[in-house]
């Protein structure tokens, strides 16, 4: 007996068949890359569902009902990228991951703002019970940026510096994860940050930055993605300290730049006194009389 090949169009129309059968089910939209016109998909991309219901927990709690999709191979449960709702992600026969995020429509109506930084972008309706997408116009629904207040940005700026002596005294005392971990996650989601801010604040805070650094190699500077390969570390003592170093000057560039195109003062107190220590404890390799 001939073997049947799994694809996502097939995944796509078994699902909207389990949509229109189950009366939980509401709706059935396609968005991400699958619905996008700029940065279409690709042969790398999945597929990312969101299923409309009045109780979310039906699905969360069993999946059974993804049998009526597909031979799953891996199934488990995380937040989505965007928003605070729950989604399976799924590898099915085949390696074709689908992303199935289980949303109530009372969420949907109340946070229309957190799906359409998603579904601005592209949308497909696959099964729609009870008319919301008459009721709601994803296309017109646009991602709008409000620049930080000024807490804001220099409440990000000390955090950053301060992570920088934080990271540096991990690294002397040897403890190499804690200090990559801060170095190469924590200081650089904070850079991300920064880097959405300068670039914002310089092209119109209608830029589109996307969201968590997606196709960032388009949409940021060449001096910041040149600056970024230099700034990740091996797991190894002197490279941690290299690879702090360059995040530091890369931080300190984007940061005063962006200070400057906000009207916001700098805070170059901490930022100085936390160069000055860091520079000081990686010479002296031990804490001593600072």
């Amino acid at each position: 007996m001939r073997r049947l090949i799994m694809t996502y169009e097939k995944i796509i129309n078994r699902s909207i068949t389990w949509a229109e059968k189950d009366q939980n089910i509401l709706g059935l939209f396609i968005v991400g890359s699958r619905a996008r016109e700029f940065s279409p998909a690709d042969e790398w991309s999945d597929l990312d569902l969101v299923v409309l219901v009045n109780d979310p927990n039906i699905y969360i709690k069993d999946t059974e009902w993804v049998k009526n999709i597909g031979n799953s191979k891996i199934i488990f449960l995380e937040k989505t990228a965007i928003g605070d709702e729950k989604e399976l992600r799924v590898i099915f026969d085949g390696g074709l991951d689908v992303d199935f995020a289980i949303v109530s429509v009372e969420k949907l109506r109340e946070r229309l703002n957190v799906l359409g930084i998603v579904a601005y972008r592209g949308i497909k309706i696959l099964v729609d019970k009870i008319g919301i997408s008459e009721e709601i116009n994803f296309k017109n629904t646009k991602v709008t940026h409000k620049p930080p207040s000024y807490f804001e940005f220099s409440n990000s700026v000390k955090d950053f510096w301060y992570h920088s002596v934080w990271t540096t005294k991990k690294l002397l005392r040897g403890e190499l994860w804690t200090a990559k971990i801060c170095c190469d996650i924590h200081m650089k989601w904070n850079l991300l940050r920064m880097i959405e801010w300068y670039m914002l604040s310089k092209n119109g805070w209608d830029y589109d930055v996307w969201h968590n650094g997606r196709f960032l190699e388009k949409w940021a500077e060449p001096k910041i993605i040149e600056c970024l390969k230099r700034a990740y570390a091996y797991y190894d003592k002197d490279d941690i300290k290299r690879a702090l170093l360059e995040t530091m000057n890369l931080y300190r560039w984007i940061s005063t730049e962006t200070a400057r195109n906000l009207g916001y003062e700098y805070p170059k107190m901490e930022e100085r006194y936390s160069t000055y220590l860091v520079k000081k404890l990686l010479k002296l390799g031990i804490p001593g009389n600072l």
